[in-house]
């Protein structure tokens, strides 16, 4: 079938065939470029049909386009929805918003939470935490002292890590109570193709350790003990067996506790 031939202006098929060799240009506008010049060398509708993959009705709307407007008319009208920037607006808002706790009675937020709630994407949030180094998601513990005389032992002791004495071993010595010895009562199922390794929640105690360990802070070597119960003289015995690890000649170490 064959409807009239287009007939193209010099200037014209000039801009169509440099269309039909671009390699940078979009795959559909090359496509309509082809189509016009095959409408203007006179082959019919079928013809462009398996030559192009389309069909008829698409064939008619880019000529009718082209007619009516020439080459402009072979742009698309719908380009899409225009870029959206994230503005400083749009910032300050999911940084309030992530401060705050959330309404529907959450621990914290995730992103694709907070995004709902602002009414931006889920990656606009994600870029932002990354962007400021939050992760609502992690959290942190704190002890406050009510020792008045607090921050004169607090810089004594970080300038016994930052600066030790000469030829001194600084060590760092806690004491950990109440560490208790479980075991499973039921084996550990390994994982398999489709099921992830799984384990009981019933146990049995074995009873309770007391764990005390030493750092040293030059070092980074870990001393440690196990005791059944935590006492003054368990806690002494622990000190002197850090004396007794250090090396024939050494000087006395200093301790933190």
């Amino acid at each position: 079938m064959s409807l009239g031939r287009v007939v193209l202006a010099p200037p014209e098929r000039k801009e169509l065939e440099r269309r039909t060799r671009s390699r940078s240009l979009a795959v559909e506008l090359v496509r309509r470029a082809k189509l016009i010049l095959m409408l203007a060398a006179g082959l019919s509708y079928s013809e462009i049909g398996k030559r192009l993959g389309c069909t008829d009705r698409y064939i008619s709307l880019w000529k009718e386009r082209f007619k009516q407007e020439r080459l402009i008319g072979l742009d698309s009208r719908y380009r899409g929805a225009e870029h959206r920037r994230r503005t400083a607006q749009t910032e300050a808002r999911i940084l309030e918003l992530t401060q705050r706790k959330p309404s529907d009675g959450s621990t914290h937020w995730s992103s694709y939470r907070l995004a709902k709630e602002a009414g931006v994407s889920q990656s606009t949030v994600s870029r932002v935490w990354r962007q400021f180094g939050l992760q609502p998601h992690r959290s942190r513990s704190y002890m406050a002292s009510d020792d008045p005389a607090f921050e004169e032992k607090a810089a004594d002791i970080i300038g016994l890590y930052l600066k030790p004495p000469v030829h001194a071993a600084v060590f760092c010595v806690d004491e950990k109570s109440a560490i208790q010895a479980l075991d499973r009562l039921h084996p550990v199922l390994p994982l398999s193709p489709g099921r992830a390794e799984r384990h009981g929640f019933e146990y049995y105690r074995h009873g309770t350790l007391s764990l005390y360990s030493a750092l040293n802070t030059q070092t980074g070597e870990v001393l440690a003990k196990t005791s059944a119960r935590h006492t003054s003289a368990e806690f002494v015995d622990f000190l002197a067996q850090i004396v007794a690890s250090q090396p024939a000649g050494s000087p006395d170490p200093r301790y933190c506790r």
